[in-house]
């Protein structure tokens, strides 16, 4: 039902037959979304039971794309906003780049440092002239950060993180450093749009570029709430030198609109990132503890660990009741999960996920297992058969394109999916420390890298493994 309201949307939008339909991973979202194909054109289709949320998506979509900001172009939208069309901004995320380029020093090649840059760069532009003429009573489910939100804010933190945690704690007591922190970020109300859940998971590269996406929460509110979100997000994990060079370029750039100097912000940043944290900790408890999300639970630790170093820097009198209940936290949090990770590491799954090419022989399974799973993937139809297609891998957007058209290796990993879940839970539950899966094709280029890319993909969202990718005859590997 979904699925054909949005493909409906899109063949009376686009006057194109739909080709091809793709659902996407949501991650934190409950919305649905899907990659949409035509003879010509391609769109990104999502699906909200919120009509509300959908609404404000679409309308700040639109004020932003006419202010010439980063941000999805809105095709179309149903008439009760159940669903809508947006343009397809590709698959690389700014987080992505930042999990795949780390150094063991924590640090980042200069490219990646460019899209960290151009990102802070941009978010003045959306919080400041992205306000201009903009209606905020669009906004979901609040206009504006006003009292009511921030306690929503705190109060998600208290029954979906504090309450998790079997900590004893005084509920008059800690309303009251509740009220205290409220009447302190009020007080740096400025009239900007602010975009909430500002992350690197939230932010998309296309021809080296940053563009925006989710940001259906924003509403009017404070700068301060952005910058913390983004160099504060928990698994990005900058360095304190790091944080530091992207809080001059964003300073340099909010002096075209507001004068403000660095030590009165650093100042107030710090009551916004503690706030951040609280909100991001609920976050992660309802969608960790509750729903179950594995990559919200993998969270914690980092939010716990950066929680721990800022409760040092904020003033001596500040909340002190709630400060003293989350130093008591992330003490006992952090000592316990770097002990449970120093007791599983020896016993931790490790899946590697290879492409290669049967013209050079079967993989090598360097565990010593002696091998795993081998899925042949000549049987498909082959790109490399074509000569626009022959110096690209199964990586590119053009091969991803050709071999997803017809639908013919989504029915193979679906398969493969099944069979690749029931043994990752077989050897999890037995404590097996080595699997293995193999992709072969012709060349080891077109149809095994895209399956490889895939089914890595897949184990990374939905197990806490291990795994390493590795593209043979490419000469690639990278531990995910």
């Amino acid at each position: 039902m979904i699925s054909k309201k949005i493909q409906d949307l899109f063949e009376c939008s686009t006057q194109e037959k739909l080709e091809t339909i793709v659902e996407l991973s949501a991650a934190g979202s409950n919305r649905k979304y899907f990659r949409l194909k035509g003879e010509r054109s391609t769109f990104i289709g999502a699906w909200g039971d919120s009509l509300d949320e959908n609404r404000a998506f679409c309308k700040i979509a639109e004020h932003f794309s006419a202010k010439g900001l980063n941000v999805p172009k809105v095709l179309a939208y149903a008439e009760d906003f159940s669903c809508y069309l947006q343009e397809d901004l590709g698959d690389q995320s700014l987080f992505d780049c930042i999990e795949q380029t780390r150094t063991s020093s924590n640090d980042f090649p200069q490219k990646t440092k460019s899209y960290l840059q151009k990102t802070i760069q941009h978010l003045p532009k959306m919080q400041f002239d992205g306000a201009k003429g903009f209606d905020f009573s669009v906004c979901y489910p609040v206009s504006e950060f006003d009292k009511r939100s921030i306690f929503w804010d705190l109060n998600y933190f208290k029954y979906n993180f504090l309450k998790t945690q079997s900590i004893d704690f005084r509920e008059d007591l800690l309303e009251k450093d509740f009220e205290t922190l409220s009447k302190i970020l009020f007080l740096h109300q400025t009239d900007t749009f602010l975009y909430r859940d500002f992350q690197s998971r939230n932010v998309m590269i296309k021809d080296d570029d940053p563009f925006f996406i989710d940001f259906q929460g924003g509403r009017k509110g404070p700068i301060y709430y952005d910058v913390a979100s983004f160099l504060w997000q928990a698994k990005a994990n900058f360095s304190d030198e790091l944080r530091q060079e992207l809080i001059d370029i964003y300073l340099q750039e909010v002096q075209k609109y507001l004068k403000v100097s660095r030590s009165d912000f650093e100042q107030t940043l710090k009551f916004f990132v503690f706030f951040r944290m609280l909100q991001v900790l609920g976050a992660y408890g309802f969608r960790g503890y509750f729903e179950r999300k594995k990559h919200f639970l993998q969270s914690i630790p980092f939010a716990m660990e950066n929680l721990k170093k800022l409760l040092i820097e904020l003033p001596s009198d500040f909340c002190p009741y709630l400060v003293g209940i989350l130093g008591e936290l992330t003490n006992r949090f952090v000592t316990t999960s770097v002990k449970c990770e120093k007791e599983s590491c020896s016993n931790r799954l490790t899946v590697r996920v290879m492409s290669f090419s049967y013209k050079n022989g079967l993989p090598i399974d360097e565990s010593g297992n002696g091998g795993g799973y081998v899925f042949d993937c000549r049987g498909i139809h082959n790109p490399g058969r074509y000569e626009p297609y022959k110096k690209l891998t199964g990586k590119d957007r053009a091969v991803i394109e050709f071999l997803e058209k017809d639908g013919e290796i989504l029915d193979f990993l679906t398969s493969v999916y099944k069979l690749a879940d029931s043994h990752i839970e077989n050897y999890l539950s037995r404590g097996f420390e080595n699997l293995m899966f193999c992709f072969g094709c012709t060349g080891g280029q077109h149809r095994s890298v895209y399956s490889a890319e895939h089914l890595a993909k897949h184990i990374v969202e939905k197990y806490e493994v291990q795994v390493v990718l590795e593209h043979r005859e490419q000469k690639e590997k990278i531990v995910l």
